[in-house]
């Protein structure tokens, strides 16, 4: 008959309940491992072209932007409110479209291997360039003194070049042009050519006409002058261009007349423009007008938009008059070709009429000239 051990019966049940599965019981999971968090995270960038005279770039709008931090696996870009764009390597260019010049915030996120993220944001101001037309010349008169000679020369005298009282350049005008201070200068930002009653050369009065012939000449674009008129019965303001070829034994009118802005102080306030062609010329049939107050008091913006097929004219960008005639030949259109600029004030004459008896002086002030392509 066997004998039990029951000391060693009562441990076995005992280890094999401490084996068994239950509620309590299990294999433990492995420790979880901690999370990675990004830190040092530094953006910087660079806009490009940017330098002391174009601080806010070239116009092209572009952008480089390069992102740092320790720990960080990926990067990402997000520009205003646009979607957040990934790179792995933290660099990122960025090209903004909208035109002239704004301020934008650029935001970046960097990530680490456990998906947390820290993120740091910049503002700039980028310029970006117009996609229409560009400057190619202009005169801002910011220099004090005589005009710049690199652009502008005159026609001096009465049109007849021996100065004989009545010549008046064709249109029986009575002024004398000069090149003197006394009629033109640069002054405060501004180009002043001043009409003045004093005998001169046989004349009784004095003023200036000024070109660009020879120094800029151009076909096709926007071209525009702001001004504030001269005043006073008589005066006869002109901004205007010439063909270039008209001393190449072309002549006047083949050579093509365009007629931006002219104002006869008789009529103040009415703003004419006209086109002068071998089909229509002298007291032409081509022309428009529109009714602009205090031209004589206020700065206005006087322009021309000439394209390969017709010429629209306008103040402030209020359009009065577009030339396109349905034949374009040599006799309705000879302006396929370079043409100068020309500005003056002129006294009297076919369409300056009768001058005032108590005229003394007036000034025509200019702000700018600019020519677009």
């Amino acid at each position: 008959m066997l004998k039990f051990n029951y000391t060693l019966v009562l441990l076995l049940i005992i280890s094999l309940q401490s084996c068994s599965g239950g509620s309590d019981g299990g294999i433990e999971p492995p420790p979880q491992s901690e999370d990675v968090i990004p830190t040092n995270l530094n953006l910087s960038i660079t806009i490009v072209g940017a330098n002391a005279n174009n601080p806010n770039g070239d116009g092209s709008g572009m952008i480089q932007c390069i992102a740092t931090a320790t720990n960080a696996v990926k990067y990402g870009f997000k520009f205003g409110n646009n979607p957040e764009q990934e790179s792995l390597n933290g660099s990122f260019n960025h090209t903004y479209t909208e035109e002239g010049t704004n301020s934008y915030i650029v935001t970046v996120f960097a990530y680490s291997s456990t998906g947390n993220s820290i993120s740091v944001f910049k503002n700039i101001t980028v310029y970006v360039a117009s996609s229409g037309p560009q400057l190619i010349w202009s005169d801002e008169f910011d220099v004090d003194g005589a005009p710049n000679t690199s652009k502008w020369n005159y026609d001096l005298g009465d049109g007849s070049g021996a100065g004989q009282p009545g010549a008046g350049w064709g249109n029986n005008e009575k002024q004398f042009y000069t090149d003197r201070s006394d009629n033109v200068k640069v002054e405060n930002g501004l180009l002043k050519i001043t009409l003045k009653k004093e005998s001169y050369q046989g004349y009784q009065y004095t003023s200036t006409r000024m070109k660009t012939q020879d120094k800029f000449e151009f076909t096709y674009g926007k071209i525009e002058i702001k001004a504030k008129l001269p005043s006073g019965g008589g005066t006869w303001p002109a901004f205007w261009t010439l063909g270039a070829n008209i001393d190449e034994g072309v002549g006047w009118p083949a050579c093509g007349e365009i007629d931006i802005m002219e104002h006869v102080g008789n009529n103040e306030g009415t703003i004419q423009s006209a086109m002068h062609t071998p089909s229509s010329y002298g007291n032409t049939q081509n022309k428009g007008s529109q009714v602009v107050s205090n031209v004589t008091s206020a700065f206005h913006i006087y322009a021309l938009e000439w394209t390969q097929n017709k010429m629209i004219f306008s103040v402030d960008g209020n359009v009065h008059y577009t030339y396109q005639p349905n034949i374009q030949d040599s006799n309705t259109w000879p302006f396929n070709a370079n043409q100068f600029i020309l500005i003056n004030i002129a006294m009297g004459g076919n369409l300056g009429g009768v001058i005032d008896s108590n005229f003394t002086e007036t000034t025509m002030e200019i702000d700018y000239v600019r020519v677009y392509q």
